[in-house]
């Protein structure tokens, strides 16, 4: 195996009903409780834009929340090297456009 092939094309497991242990089985229902959570993250944050219409940027702040979670998804039947690469390239996303959000746009939040 290759370093390419270890850090871009490496699936380290798959979720096989059938076969399934009982922390297969956690794993992958955890993973999908957490993508429904990132979905509903994202719809809050377009809720509060909706209302309040501060920033242009809160809608790319919600779909960066959207495809955290539907990696999650993806993460429930398989995990491959990409993902765990996309995963980490979307949360330093998400770091910084809620840091962005909070500081410029909502400063009286208490919510961090």
């Amino acid at each position: 195996m290759t370093l390419d092939d270890l850090l871009f094309r490496h699936r380290w497991w798959t979720y096989s009903p059938r076969s399934a242990t009982w922390v297969e089985r956690a794993t992958h229902g955890f993973n999908l409780f957490e993508g429904c959570a990132w979905t509903a993250f994202a719809a809050l944050v377009l809720a509060r834009w909706a209302r309040h219409r501060r920033s242009r940027v809160e809608p790319v702040y919600a779909l960066a929340f959207l495809t955290f979670g539907l990696t999650d998804f993806r993460e429930a039947y398989a995990l491959d090297s990409w993902l765990i690469a996309a995963k980490l390239v979307n949360l330093i996303v998400l770091y910084a456009l809620r840091r962005y959000v909070v500081r410029n746009c909502y400063p009286e939040s208490r919510v961090y």
